[in-house]
């Protein structure tokens, strides 16, 4: 399964909650630091912070045209500031006057750019240890359906325990919220399902060169079943992945066509997953909303294997398997390998959370340079000169689309502090007015 736990809040939903914010503060400014969600992990973590996130593509509204383009640094100088410092003044003393005590910094809050650090290893680590260990199951267990219930079993599992010791505290679910995410856990599923049948058929390396061709997808669904308009930079990014792919897979020695074109129906799975998470808002904390979306997709997931796989794997899959490396290990890599898959999208989800858009970006890229290097080592994957120039241009395309959306993203979140301040600023004002109007009211001026 693919990056990306899904992946930013609409302009709506956010200058909504901005609005909130500022009625609540009263005389504070406030204002919200929106983070973006990548695809985090291909097809991972659909979640990012208090709310269900679409894809960076697939915002419902674009930030106001022109608005503040090449200031961000004027921006963040000068009102940001502004409305931190009102706000820390504000909440510094209570209503008698008396200053609040000061809470010791800890280590995360002294040194977060090493806690950072720390967070993208292990996303990587877990990452490339996730794919490795899945490859090498499927040279003696090819079984995908199979597999792939395990991954979301294990999580599943390692959900209700947590749930059960309060770790996380487990948040309650109603009907409506229930049918807003079914959609989103279906469009997992298939995703995740049919990555793993590629990861199956062919090399890991050129499954994630395939995977590279999401983007594409994204930009695609948001043009012409959204009706957003997509920059033509955008468009431009995208052709260095479509020729690096075209040529990879022209030359890829393990190439078939039933890991190619599962490939491409993990990455249409997970773009209508984009578009279906962008109607699922929710309140619920990440990782509730991961752990809902698991338990769905494994019941979705259960009657294709048993369909698909159920007589092959009773008459001699399992027997197979435990004949060539024993009943301990064939367990305990199901065991690993789906506890792999668990952690590594919910710390997918945790890094995001603590970087900027083109962090976030980078952080993406880099994660599948290393996964495709690291599985070409683990398993000494011959490739032709022609795909490994075809990789390197299709991940360069990637990097180049996805720093250009990151700026434009970081465009969008100073308008929208930009005009959360503005509200605030205005609303004051007329709160001001009218407080004056009635003062003078009453003094009978």
């Amino acid at each position: 399964m693919e990056s990306q736990v899904l992946s930013r809040a609409t302009a709506f939903a956010t200058v909504s909650h901005l609005r909130k914010l500022s009625r609540d503060s009263h005389h504070n400014v406030g204002f919200v630091s929106v983070k973006p969600i990548g695809a985090v992990g291909e097809g991972g973590n659909v979640i990012w912070g208090r709310q269900l996130r679409p894809a960076l593509l697939l915002e419902s509204s674009p930030a106001p045209a022109g608005l503040f383009v090449g200031r961000r640094e004027n921006l963040r100088t000068s009102i940001v500031p502004a409305a931190a410092s009102a706000s820390s003044s504000g909440e510094g003393s209570d209503s008698s006057g008396e200053a609040k005590a000061v809470a010791p910094v800890g280590f995360f809050e002294k040194y977060p750019a090493l806690v950072t650090g720390s967070f993208f290893f292990m996303w990587y680590f877990l990452n490339v240890i996730f794919n490795i260990l899945n490859k090498r199951i499927y040279n003696y267990f090819p079984y995908p359906y199979f597999v792939s219930v395990i991954h979301l079993f294990v999580g599943v599992v390692y959900c209700l325990v947590s749930w059960s010791v309060n770790l996380p505290k487990r948040a309650p679910i109603d009907s409506k919220q229930l049918k807003l995410l079914i959609p989103v856990a279906a469009c997992h599923a298939l995703g995740h399902v049919t990555s793993n049948v590629s990861f199956a058929a062919v090399a890991v390396s050129f499954t994630h060169t395939i995977k590279a061709l999401e983007p594409f997808f994204n930009a695609a669904a948001s043009q012409f079943i959204l009706g957003q308009s997509i920059p033509i930079t955008l468009w431009l990014s995208l052709a260095p992945v479509v020729l690096g792919v075209s040529m990879a897979s022209l030359t890829e020695l393990s190439f078939n066509w039933l890991g190619f074109i599962s490939a491409m129906i993990s990455n249409i799975s997970f773009t209508y997953r984009s578009i279906y998470s962008k109607k699922a808002m929710t309140d619920m904390d990440s990782t509730n909303v991961y752990a809902y979306i698991s338990i769905i997709a494994l019941v979705i997931c259960i009657p294709p294997a048993i369909i698909v796989e159920g007589p092959q794997l009773l008459k001699h899959g399992f027997t197979d398997a435990i004949a060539k490396v024993g009943m301990v290990k064939f367990i305990s890599d199901l065991f690993w390998v789906g506890m792999f898959y668990h952690l590594y999208n919910q710390l997918a989800t945790n890094t995001l959370e603590r970087v900027a858009p083109l962090t976030h970006a980078v952080g993406n890229v880099l994660k599948r340079v290393f996964v495709i290097g690291f599985s070409i080592l683990a398993f000494g994957n011959k490739i032709s000169t022609q795909t490994g120039i075809g990789t390197t241009i299709a991940i360069l395309g990637v990097a180049m689309y996805s720093y250009i959306k990151a700026k434009m993203e970081e465009e969008k979140r100073v308008s929208l502090i930009l005009i959360n301040y503005l509200l605030t600023k205005r609303r004051q004002h007329e709160k001001g007015r009218k407080q004056h109007m009635g003062m003078e009211e009453t003094l009978g001026v």
